[in-house]
């Protein structure tokens, strides 16, 4: 329910490291892209955490409905083969 004097609400994502995902961290209300990642700066990456910003209107994020849970997230039990028993991994990795 926006009026037509409120700006659009923006999604923020932060990538904190280098090789890291970026992650929701909040929203704003900016008038267009370049304004919302100057905000998002100033608002979620005020103590230089942050190399990376990413935003998006609130309103093209389309997101599945949780009571579709067993149509997109079906089973794994009948996908054996998505189960990491069947490979030896080596001891560098320990963090799987």
């Amino acid at each position: 329910m926006t009026t037509q004097n409120e700006w659009p609400l923006w999604e923020v994502f932060v990538r904190t490291k280098a090789g890291l995902d970026h992650k929701h961290c909040g929203s704003l209300h900016a008038a267009d892209a370049k304004m919302a990642i100057q905000l998002a700066r100033d608002v979620y990456t005020r103590r230089q955490e942050g190399t990376s910003l990413w935003v998006v209107q609130s309103n093209q994020i389309v997101a599945s409905d949780p009571g579709d849970k067993g149509m997109y997230f079906d089973p794994m039990e009948d996908k054996v083969y998505r189960h990491p028993t069947f490979y030896q991994l080596p001891d560098s990795v320990n963090h799987m």
